[in-house]
């Protein structure tokens, strides 16, 4: 008789987290000097392009990164602003290095977190890779996701877009409940948790409030943790630390 043979389990492929890191005030301080250098960059660019004074300049500024994620949105759609002119103009420093400002060991805290690791930025690839570099973390992520690759043909697209995050997803191999979102700006965790994304947020490198009378105030913002936001940490330290 022969002996009876005991049938094989199928193997489930087990698939660790997916972490996806914003990069400006997440994985570097960019409100230090970026971020302001940036924001005037913008509205400069506005006031030559468009004809306009500072106040209108600074008004299409905010209002558009409100409305579409990204400044740049905006001045496509409405005025036919050149992206790669924009992009490159705003996001071009001649000293990067003296701006960028980070958390120390910030190599090691990555390098701690299971699982693979992208960038998902609003910001273009140049500038994204350029910090990267600066930071001295790019070989850490298998790859950037930034504002040029966001596109769907012609259309423009930008975080917190769901239709771009599923498309990038897909592209990536990354299933959506496999990704947790790292990210410093509230509305975009809000966005995506909608899909099933675990959500962390980052309020080390927010910029302090101010109060009525236009001073800084000593309380930063982000107190407390809102019901779209799975975990709050002050640093990149402290979400190794949880892990």
């Amino acid at each position: 008789m022969k002996p009876t043979r005991t049938p094989r389990r199928r193997r489930v492929k087990q698939r660790g987290p997916v972490w996806l890191f914003d990069l400006d005030n997440t994985l570097h301080h960019a409100s230090h000097e970026i971020f302001p250098a940036i924001n005037k960059g913008m509205t400069q660019y506005i006031i030559d392009t468009l004809n306009v004074d500072v106040d209108e300049a600074n008004r299409l500024r905010v209002g558009y990164t409100v409305r579409y994620g990204a400044t740049l949105l905006g001045l496509v759609r409405h005025h036919g602003t050149d992206p790669a002119d924009f992009l490159r103009a705003v996001h071009t420093f001649a000293d990067l290095k003296s701006m960028v400002r980070a958390e120390r060991g910030l190599a090691r805290m990555l390098r701690a977190l299971p699982g693979r690791k992208i960038v998902l930025t609003n910001a273009p690839t140049l500038y994204a890779r350029a910090v990267l570099a600066e930071l001295g973390i790019g070989r850490l992520f298998e790859r950037v996701i930034a504002i040029e690759d966001m596109r769907d043909g012609q259309t423009w697209r930008a975080k917190p877009d769901a239709q771009m995050l599923r498309r990038a997803m897909r592209r990536a191999d990354v299933r959506l409940e496999d990704a947790i979102l790292v990210e410093d700006t509230r509305g975009h965790l809000k966005r995506y948790k909608r899909l099933g994304i675990r959500t962390v947020w980052i309020v080390g490198h927010l910029p302090h409030a101010r109060d009525a009378s236009g001073k800084l105030s000593m309380r930063r913002p982000g107190t407390g943790r809102p019901h779209y936001v799975d975990l709050r940490v002050r640093s990149l330290r402290s979400l190794a630390l949880g892990v």
